[in-house]
């Protein structure tokens, strides 16, 4: 296997770590990214190929940084309702992540 099994569980713990850090107190969606992470990598646990693992690691690398660097999420503004956007340098061209429905029913 390309890099081996050290290589697939760092891409797997990366991913994990950008959604941790992009959807930081949203349970609903922490938890559902988890699952979607782990259902990925559990379906490719079989592949074989070292052209197609290269692609699959490729493709997780692709992901984590698009998490980390294309999803800012709104946060309620404590001061008078509505959401605010603070997304930091590695944010620019990012795409709003709007609150899931669970983040949306704590803050009314």
């Amino acid at each position: 296997m390309g890099g081996g099994r050290g290589e697939v569980l760092n891409a797997y713990r990366v991913l994990l770590r950008a959604t941790r850090k992009s959807f930081a107190g949203d349970t609903l969606m922490l938890n559902e990214s988890a699952i979607e992470v782990r259902k990925k990598f559990e379906e490719n646990r079989n592949v074989k190929s070292e052209a197609e693992i290269k692609k699959l690691l490729d493709d997780a690398r692709d992901a984590s940084d698009f998490i980390t660097n294309m999803i800012v999420q709104a946060k309620l503004n404590p001061s008078g309702g509505g959401y605010a956007i603070k997304p930091g340098k590695e944010h620019a061209g990012a795409t709003l992540e709007i609150p899931s429905e669970e983040i949306l029913r704590k803050s009314v």
